[in-house]
């Protein structure tokens, strides 16, 4: 690794670091410059072990020996700054002992995700990055092979998302879905029945069964749907499902934050009732 140290936070070398609390400014630069931002010793760590390289890191002088334990034999830079002047370049106060800017890994194909899934969590317009961030902890610790995300969700590497997720971003296989329904016949539905899932739709319906007995019952192959905050599932994802599943609920509680309730329901499938 490179130490180079700055003590101005206008340093043209920072700037990938820069208003990292702008949430519309990361999402352009992010994508323009094909990085993300991996926060902590733990989070680098495991991004490191996914096989993702480093373009530099930010971190202080007292942080430098943990640095140095994870990209010491990289050819990075490490960027170490006073405590004022990172706080002053990424808008936040920088505790978790380094940032670290990510080349962005290319998103595998669906079938390449799917391959060998049993159990698979998709997220439909989830657009709080906390909520996708947690549900990737839940489906990592709860038996989910993967995640897939439509097109309007969240992004999974967005430095909130990754960090809430601890780390596990990076553990569970993940990718993009397309629409629900295409003309070519290449949409996410056709995209999981062709591989063999059963489309399982969380949804207060009528005709929605109860978690506990779709776990009783549950097909060889599950693709769990859930919905954005508020709204739930678009009638497109509802029309895609072979079956809505309801959690059964009480002291008058209809619903769960959708990180939660994918808790739920994959640690239901990996624990199924005998009825």
């Amino acid at each position: 690794m490179q130490i180079v140290r700055i003590d101005d936070a206008a340093d043209e070398r920072l700037s990938d670091y820069r208003g990292l609390t702008d949430v519309a400014l990361r999402r352009l630069l992010e994508t323009e410059n094909g990085l993300y931002m991996a926060e902590s010793a733990k989070v680098l760590g495991r991004a490191l072990a996914a096989g993702h390289r480093p373009r530099s890191v930010l971190t202080a002088e007292k942080w430098l020996g943990d640095v140095e334990a994870l990209v010491g034999a990289l050819d990075v830079p490490v960027y170490v700054v006073p405590d004022g002047v990172a706080e002053g370049v990424t808008g936040f106060q920088v505790h978790r002992g380094m940032l670290a800017a990510m080349h962005r890994p290319a998103l595998p194909p669906v079938a390449e995700v799917l391959r060998g899934a049993r159990t698979v969590l998709v997220l439909e317009d989830v657009v709080d990055h906390t909520n996708v961030g947690a549900a990737f902890r839940g489906a990592a610790g709860l038996g989910a092979e993967a995640v897939l995300v439509t097109p309007r969700c969240a992004d999974p590497l967005y430095r909130r998302s990754v960090r809430v997720s601890m780390g596990t971003v990076f553990q569970v296989p993940w990718t993009r879905l397309p629409e629900w329904r295409s003309r070519d016949g290449e949409g996410a539905r056709d995209m999981l029945h062709a591989a063999g899932f059963h489309i399982a739709a969380m949804a207060l319906a009528d005709d929605a069964v109860p978690l506990d007995r779709f776990a009783a019952e549950r097909p060889e192959r599950v693709a769990f749907a859930m919905g954005s905050e508020g709204p739930g599932l678009t009638a497109w994802a509802l029309e895609a499902a072979d079956t809505k599943v309801v959690i059964p609920m009480a002291g008058g509680v209809d619903s769960l934050n959708v990180s939660a309730a994918a808790s739920v329901a994959l640690w239901a499938l990996q624990h199924p009732p005998r009825i």
